[in-house]
């Protein structure tokens, strides 16, 4: 590891500065709490939500669309706890709390943006909205999922284990998008952060090796790897070599590349041999053997009406003629992919998508 020297002493200095400031968080592992700020691991101000110096800001190298939320992801491992990297799967230890806290741009009005996800180590509340945050905490008995929801001052966020709807406007590219916002109740948090793993527990799906192998630029311009950063921290023994995947995101990785990193963010953690739609024999994850398995030529097993009267799931050249396309632009609950987690359609996602159907060749015939 090219860094491996420095870690001891950065290990050190990062303790030595952050024991001198606010108090760690605090993680509950019987208890929980209604008040968001009673795990303390943020600092309110007037101006801005900001993690504390105990938490490692995140961004996995593919994100979940979320309705156009903005996105603010932390991970906090207890002091003297270490999580282990077996191969490229990370195991968090009992404490670790991973934190999501979603959030809209305002405008000099009040009224809500809807921007393509960028960046953030800290919120800045006259510029921005808050809307939930979601933890999730290793307990003894395994990961568990909290959702809480923010007032409409942005002054705390209350647990909504059942789950919380909000009407709210997006403006943006000269039109609004007019949907409802809804909170997940913590059985919901369980249909994504379960399925994509065969021992049945939940698990963060950003939060990962291989999401976190990459490096994170951060605007003050500290570029590091994010493994790097938690053996840093004394989190990590090793990062081990592994391999960053390709970015959706980024233009210069080839256009399936791209196409197949969307699918297994976005789509993956239901559409893989143990997901919940292990059924329909549809692997979204990259993992697929053949191109029927991702879709290419195959009928739909019980889509429904969902099939929008396509007759397989990808023709190549033509994503108008695709059930994935005819899912991915639907926002019918009975119809829509994924089916949590989205109102909206994401419009960035879709283009992705079928131009690189578009770019497969040949035929269903």
């Amino acid at each position: 590891m090219k860094t491996q020297r420095f870690y001891a002493l950065g290990a050190l200095l990062i303790a030595s500065l952050i024991s001198c400031s606010e108090p760690p968080p605090t993680f509950h592992g019987k208890t929980n709490p209604t008040r968001l700020s009673e795990w303390g691991l943020f600092e309110r101000s007037s101006a801005n939500l900001t993690p504390t110096k105990f938490n490692m800001v995140y961004r996995p190298a593919n994100q979940l669309f979320s309705d156009y939320a903005q996105k603010l992801r932390t991970i906090w491992i207890p002091q003297g706890l270490q999580a282990q990297l077996v191969g490229d799967e990370l195991t968090y230890p009992v404490g670790t709390i991973v934190s999501k806290t979603f959030f809209y741009p305002t405008d000099s009005s009040g009224l809500l943006q809807r921007k393509e996800e960028v960046i953030a180590e800290s919120i800045d509340l006259s510029a921005n909205k808050l809307i939930e945050t979601r933890l999730l905490v290793k307990r003894s008995s395994g990961w568990e999922a909290f959702p809480y929801v923010w007032n409409p001052e942005g002054t705390e966020a209350f647990l909504r284990v059942a789950g919380s709807s909000k009407a709210i406007n997006l403006r943006g590219e000269g039109s609004n998008s007019e949907f409802v916002y809804f909170v997940p109740n913590k059985n919901q948090c369980a249909g994504c952060h379960v399925t994509a793993h065969p021992d049945g527990e939940m698990h963060p799906l950003g939060a990962v090796a291989k999401q976190l192998s990459g490096s994170f630029t951060y605007p003050d311009n500290v570029n590091n790897s994010q493994l790097d950063e938690m053996v840093a921290r004394g989190w990590l023994d090793s990062d081990a070599d592994i391999q960053t995947p390709p970015s959706w995101l980024d233009p210069s990785e080839t256009l399936a590349d791209r196409a197949l990193a969307y699918l297994s963010m976005n789509c993956g953690h239901c559409h893989n041999p143990n997901g919940a739609a292990d059924t329909s024999n549809l692997i979204l994850t990259g993992q697929h053997e053949q191109p029927v398995n991702m879709g290419v030529c195959k009928p739909p097993v019980a889509a429904g009406g969902g099939a929008g009267d396509r007759l397989y799931s990808i023709v190549p050249g033509h994503p108008a003629e695709s059930i994935l396309i005819y899912r991915m632009q639907s926002a019918e609950p009975d119809e829509m992919m994924p089916e949590l987690g989205r109102a909206l359609v994401h419009e960035r996602g879709v283009d992705l998508i079928s131009q690189w159907i578009v770019s497969l060749a040949g035929s269903c015939s």
